[in-house]
């Protein structure tokens, strides 16, 4: 199904760690921006459902795409919800930002979707898929939004007390 939230597992527990040096918002516009495609295809019924949008070339457009849009579109976003704090989104952490979404997009993908084929053109192979039952890599997910929603609440409570 697009846009599913245990793609921000990785995310969360990443901005936990890395504070400014990553952008949650950004890596969420990319989780979004690379499932646009099966979208268009689950509602048209025309196209291959994890198709060029599934791939490392594409990954890599969208990542590039994303991280043009996502610095002035995630501080916008950021200052509507007014978390001045993590204002400007610097120009490397929105690129980075946005790659990580799309890379760990078609990785996660990658493991569930026998149809995602990461390596085309060059290859039709899907060499992730299955390596862990979707049970595991599902509870791996909701193990990093929640450990990472821990210790990212824990790092913000302990920077408003200095």
């Amino acid at each position: 199904m697009p846009f599913t939230p245990l793609h921000m597992g990785a995310g969360v527990a990443l901005k936990a760690v890395t504070r400014n040096s990553f952008s949650l918002v950004v890596f969420g516009g990319s989780q979004i921006a690379i499932d646009i495609q099966p979208l268009v295809v689950m509602l048209t019924n025309k196209g291959e459902l994890h198709g060029f949008s599934h791939t490392i070339l594409g990954a890599t457009l969208i990542g590039l795409f994303c991280g043009l849009a996502g610095k002035p579109i995630g501080e916008l976003f950021l200052r509507l919800i007014r978390k001045p704090g993590y204002l400007p989104i610097d120009w490397r952490v929105s690129f980075g930002s946005a790659f990580i979404g799309t890379y760990s997009h078609i990785f996660i993908d990658s493991i569930m979707h026998s149809d995602v084929t990461p390596l085309s053109p060059f290859s039709t192979a899907s060499p992730l898929y299955g390596i862990i039952s979707i049970e595991t890599l599902h509870v791996l997910c909701l193990a990093g939004v929640f450990v990472g929603g821990l210790a990212y609440w824990a790092v913000e409570k302990k920077c408003k007390k200095t």
